[in-house]
């Protein structure tokens, strides 16, 4: 049986050239090890990451630890050192000879140590080389086009990109053992790679499990293969064959299967399977796969509009709810999996049922896709290249082909896995952005893309579609970005200024990328600002923002909506209710048109440092209101509006697969909250699809004038089974020229045992009402809402979610209201 050594834990390093000896954990990197050991200040306080590059990236680096090897070396058995991933340029030695060296942060190294591991005591030392120098000279003999964000070269290796840059982050390429690495000795028999397809039957699913293995020694014995299917730890079934030979097919049949669905559409049942290699009665090796048994398919068919391009999982069309996912944080060792968790519980509590990993970062560890599989999260997986121009040299060829082989094998069990895509916006850029296209690099580009990687997934994981970029309309420079076919990413709300109004002129048939910045919290901003940074155009607000002329984007679309805010905080604030209103128009009015279009992905879901992004959630896993919005514009049964001067058009989206009784509720109001007109409408909303409503028409009388539109909005609410499920209000005008009166926010909280109850209680109406605390921070089942009636909007806080234990006294005490009528008042 295999037998295996862990080298994670505590190992010792150095600064080549330096005799200063610190202790570092594996996996983890550099700079984590430096802010650990207190040799290194914060980077990401104020200006710091602005010399981060040079001072702390620049030099190398010698990793070294002892261990214990017990096993006897025994004939025919093979020790190999396993790296699953090392950032990035290594030499490793191995009791002082040198063993491999390495150029690839995506790669999974295995590298055959048996005639160098010493039974005993041995020593490991592995050296990391700065990219910097390389890239540079690199960069120098031949400035192939990349991010203008980033510090030129980056493409030349393959390391995360975003390390180097981004325009939501700074320039900080970290190196280390981030991944795990240990010893393993092999039997005389080895599970080289076990594939496993799913034929899902009349009330059965036929597993075909495709095993390889290898013999070590001069003995090729027959070999029983042994494949069993668990569920909860309980066996269901289990069948075993002998082979001779090296590789073989052995079927199971699953009765009755359990199928999993993505969150939102039903459970998500998992399944064990263990598969294992045995000779002469003994396991000489195993493997287990977490799977969930479903099909999923990108479905692109001709219809009315073009092309469709949709999700179909176990045979529903599934309308993506999700958000762009980036890497956690720049010092890769300071990731851990009770963070990733908490950030795609958040996901679920925004009834997302997708995240994308992009392709600028890295590839998630194993516990990410496990916590999307037990959620039900689909993952659109992105090879690692972004924004980027590569050179397809013999080298660079062998290298990119056998790291999308590893990852293609690591990853393609998952439940949640829904497509593999080529790159992050390189055919789009070869196309539409003006880039120095050479004949060369466009065959460079359909060469990886097209060839490499679409065979690699073709031959490695035949039951998921590979898609070549995103955008896209399907490759060879065809019109990437189309409306009518492909997906889509949109940045003309924002990037060109235009309003939010622009979203309703566009009928994607999947919108992957769009995205509005703002700033982060007061309390995200305090951890990396002294008092008088406190201004978005200071030096440090503006080295923590990346993207351009942002902070000015920012003022530009609060003129066209609201008045000038009166403070610091209140300009945070304004930020994140632009950021919400500007993505609930592109969603709502996607979702009224369900079946054209059949996917929203906004960028992004989440930040690597503190900064202005796109995310919904900041660097330091707190809530924005677009969080908070996303949670009403993705949930299952949608009413929104879309709304003129004068007209009001309600309609009312149902992704459930059951048709559903409702009752719409409206009304047209006054400031005061006086009811102008009021009415109801009782029906079904079918299922998988959109419902429109009549029209209501004001224009003859209660919004005829632009005097009227100023002082009155319309409220509507959506019920189902005496509850209300959906609700929000929409104005006439600009929120800048609607006479808001003061709503005198109250707030009452009522301790609950696990969670406090807390009611909001207004006078006039209230617009983006945000419920916080001073100093702690909580999760609220809803926030940054608007309250258009004297009904009381009762909120839950599950004490779980406090960052820290407070009494009922204490909870009130930091409770802090605010709403748009705030911002200038």
């Amino acid at each position: 049986m295999k037998k295996t050594l862990s080298l994670h834990g505590t190992w010792h390093f150095s600064k080549v050239g330096s005799d200063t000896v610190m202790a570092g954990i594996v996996p983890g990197s550099v700079l984590a090890d430096r802010l650990r050991n207190g040799d290194i200040e914060d980077p990401f306080y104020r200006d710091r990451e602005e010399t981060a590059a040079k001072l702390l990236c620049s030099d190398d680096y010698r990793y070294m630890r002892t261990f214990v090897w017990d096993e006897e070396k025994v004939q025919g058995e093979t020790i190999w050192l396993c790296c699953d991933g090392i950032d990035t340029l290594a030499t490793i030695f191995l009791n002082g000879k040198e063993i491999a060296k390495t150029d690839n942060m995506h790669r999974l190294y295995r590298f055959d140590v048996t005639a160098d591991v010493r039974q005993g005591e041995n020593h490991i030392e592995i050296v990391l080389r700065s990219t910097l120098p390389v890239i540079e000279a690199l960069h120098a003999q031949d400035p192939i086009w990349g991010s203008t964000d980033s510090i030129p070269g980056y493409s030349h290796i393959r390391k995360g990109h975003y390390m180097y840059g981004w325009d939501w982050g700074p320039q900080i390429p970290d190196m280390g053992i981030w991944q795990g690495i240990r010893l393993e000795q092999t039997d005389c028999v080895s599970l080289a790679d076990v594939l496993l397809l799913q034929h899902h039957e009349m009330n059965q699913v036929r597993l075909e499990v495709k095993s390889a293995w290898q013999h070590y020694g001069n003995v090729h014995a027959e070999v029983e293969i042994r494949v069993e299917v668990r569920q909860q730890g309980e066996s269901i079934v289990h069948t075993s064959q002998f082979f001779t030979g090296e590789d073989a097919i052995v079927d199971v049949v699953i009765p009755s299967p359990e199928l999993w669905w993505p969150s939102g559409y039903g459970k998500q049942p998992l399944y064990d399977v263990i598969v294992t290699a045995s000779t002469k009665g003994q396991v000489r090796d195993e493997i287990r796969k977490t799977i969930g048994l479903r099909t999923v398919q990108l479905r692109r068919e001709a219809d009315q509009w073009g092309e469709s391009f949709e999700f179909v999982v176990n045979g529903v069309p599934i309308y993506i709810k999700g958000a762009n996912y980036i890497p956690e944080d720049l010092l890769t060792g300071r990731l851990h999996e009770a963070r990733t968790r908490r950030l795609l519980e958040a996901a679920i509590t925004a009834n997302m049922n997708c995240v994308r990993v992009w392709g600028g970062g890295k590839y998630p560890e194993n516990e990410f896709y496990a916590h999307c599989d037990e959620l039900g999260l689909l993952v659109w997986q992105d090879f690692m290249y972004a924004c980027s121009q590569y050179r397809m040299t013999s080298e660079f060829e062998e290298n990119v082909r056998q790291e999308a082989i590893d990852q293609v094998k690591r990853l393609r069990h998952h439940a949640s896995l829904m497509l593999w895509c080529g790159n992050n916006e390189i055919e789009t850029a070869f196309v539409n952005w003006g880039l120095p296209v050479t004949p060369d690099l466009e065959a460079d580009y359909l060469k990886l893309y097209e060839d490499i990687l679409a065979n690699v997934v073709a031959l490695q994981d035949p039951q998921h579609d590979y898609w070549p970029s995103s955008p896209s309309s399907g490759g060879n420079f065809d019109d990437p970005n189309a409306e009518n076919r492909g997906d889509v990413h949109y940045w003309a709300v924002w990037h060109e200024l235009k309003p939010f109004t622009e979203y309703r002129q566009f009928h994607f048939r999947f919108c992957s990328e769009f995205g509005f910045q703002s700033f982060p919290t007061d309390k995200t901003v305090a951890t990396f600002t002294e008092p008088e940074d406190r201004n978005i155009f200071s030096y440090v607000m503006e080295r923590h923002q990346k993207n351009g002329t942002a902070n000015q984007k920012i003022l530009y679309y609060l003129s066209q909506n609201y008045p000038y805010p009166k403070d610091f905080s209140s300009v945070l604030y304004a930020s994140q209710i632009l950021q919400a209103q500007a993505i609930t128009y592109g969603v709502e009015h996607w979702r009224r048109h369900r079946g054209r279009n059949m996917g929203a992905i906004y960028w992004q879901l989440n930040d690597c440092w503190p900064v202005a992004s796109w995310s919904s959630i900041d660097s330091e896993g707190r809530f924005k209101a677009l969080h908070y919005a996303a949670k009403r514009f993705y949930a299952p049964l949608l009413l929104s509006v879309e709304e003129t001067q004068t007209t009001v058009k309600p309609c009312i989206t149902n992704d459930l697969t059951t048709p559903v009784d409702v009752k719409v509720v409206w009304s047209l109001r006054q400031a005061d909250m006086k009811v102008l007109c009021e009415g109801q409408w009782v029906g079904t909303a079918e299922p998988l699809c959109a419902t429109w409503l009549p029209i209501l028409d004001f224009s003859q009388d209660f919004l005829a004038d632009q005097d009227k539109r100023r002082e009155r909005y319309f409220a509507y609410a959506l019920y189902h089974d005496g509850v209300c499920v959906s609700s929000g209000t929409t104005l006439f005008t600009p929120a800048k020229h609607f006479r808001f009166l003061n709503p005198t926010l109250q707030a009452f909280v009522q301790d609950a045992g696990d969670a406090f109850l807390v009611t909001v209680e207004a006078q006039a109406y209230a617009r983006y009402v945000e419920i916080d605390l001073r100093e702690a921070d909580a999760i609220f089942s809803d926030n940054v809402f608007d309250i258009a009636d004297r009904e009381p909007v009762r909120l839950r806080v599950e004490k779980s979610s406090l960052s820290t234990p407070l009494t009922k006294e204490a909870f009130e005490k930091q409770l802090t209201l605010r709403s748009v009528y705030d911002l200038s008042h």
